[in-house]
């Protein structure tokens, strides 16, 4: 009896032990995780002088974009381009068939050679007369009536003359070609399409080069561009080194400038509507491709900068996370600017002497120990300037 009680005694104070490890090990592990750093990237608050970008949506536009329609009417004989073909001015396009207009102009070159014939045969006679006048054969009267009658001749051999010059034009206008140096559309009309003078589209033709990006900006930003053209001496006027970026994201390498401002604000939306010039010698801008316009606006001295990935939004409240003397997170709130490239610009909140964390945010929390690794913007693909 006393064996068995002795033996249980033991087991009793061997689980007790046990109990009393496990219990210390798991209050070391959480002390442990307490006082583990977490580890995140962080980058020095930057201030320098920058130049802020005034960034619009824009619609690339033909500089001259022509619809071409004949001048006589007749059915398509001949089609000259394939749709979207590069056509220079003066090329030939399409051909109507001048059948007619050969008829036509024969007939009337034949009326004139009737009608200068007349005329030949009145002058003629106007000379005969004149002799027999200076003779005293004839009376005078009969002098004045054929001057008349050769005039009247004449007028005839004129207007026959136009006849032809009209029917002429008319053949002539059977060949239609472009006026301006560009690219037709594809929905030219097919060979044998009957088409009317003056209403019927043959094709449109877009002169690519330069074309437009058209974009709207508002009034205050409008004026405050105007300004800063007006304070700086070294520039050349408003609307300079304009600059666009495709929709694939790739940046266009020529500049531009805005050559067309609308006469007034738009009623709706009290906005202007302006158009940049864009050289476009390769032919990679086409209407209606989008485009994100870039105008240089306000410098600023000394601005204060911090990464946009840094910010946190929370409700209505900007903060981001600094780290402190002691490696530990300080929520921080700021007051932003404008956008910069990668950057937000800092109203309030920051200074200089600040590293804000850039990378990692989602672990950290207020007061929590930081491993800081700080990195540089090159290292980040940061740029002010983008």
């Amino acid at each position: 009896m006393f064996s068995v009680n002795r033996r249980r005694g033991c087991w009793a104070g061997i689980s007790a032990v046990m109990l009393i490890l496990m219990i210390a090990g798991c209050g070391g592990r959480s002390e442990t995780a307490q006082v583990t750093a977490v580890p995140v990237k962080a980058v020095k608050v930057i201030q320098q002088d920058i130049q802020l970008t005034n960034e619009y949506a824009g619609q690339v536009q033909a500089k001259n974009e022509v619809k071409i329609q004949a001048r006589v009417s007749g059915n398509i004989a001949e089609k000259l381009i394939d749709g979207g073909d590069i056509v220079t001015a003066g090329q030939p396009l399409f051909r109507i068939d001048s059948i007619q207009y050969e008829s036509n102009l024969l007939s009337a070159q034949a009326q004139l050679a009737q009608a200068e014939a007349n005329w030949e045969n009145a002058r003629i006679d106007s000379e005969r007369y004149q002799s027999l006048l200076k003779a005293a054969a004839i009376p005078e009267q009969r002098l004045t009536t054929q001057k008349a009658t050769e005039r009247q001749q004449e007028a005839v051999v004129a207007s026959y003359r136009a006849l032809v010059r009209k029917a002429q034009d008319d053949v002539n206008s059977t060949l239609i070609v472009s006026p301006v140096n560009g690219r037709a559309d594809v929905n030219a009309v097919a060979v044998g399409t009957y088409v009317q003078a003056g209403s019927t589209t043959l094709v449109t033709v877009s002169d690519l080069d330069p074309v437009f990006v058209e974009f709207n900006m508002s009034e205050n930003e409008y004026l405050t561009l105007r300004q800063v053209a007006q304070n700086d001496v070294a520039s050349s006027g408003w609307g300079e080194n304009v600059t666009i970026t495709l929709s694939n994201g790739a940046v266009y390498p020529l500049s531009g400038k805005v050559t067309q401002a609308d006469r007034g604000l738009a009623n709706n939306s009290g906005t202007l509507t302006l158009k940049a010039a864009f050289a476009n010698p390769e032919g990679i801008l086409i209407p209606g491709m989008f485009a994100r316009v870039k105008i240089p606006g306000v410098p600023i001295k000394a601005a204060v900068l911090v990464p946009q990935r840094a910010v946190q939004q929370i409700l209505d409240k900007s903060l981001v996370m600094v780290v402190n003397a002691d490696n530990q997170a300080e929520p921080r709130p700021v007051i932003l600017g404008e956008k910069a490239g990668s950057y937000y610009l800092v109203r309030e909140g920051l200074t200089v002497n600040d590293t804000v964390v850039v990378e990692g945010l989602t672990k950290v929390r207020e007061g929590a120990a930081l491993a800081v690794t700080v990195v540089t913007p090159a290292e980040l693909a940061l740029a002010i300037n983008p």
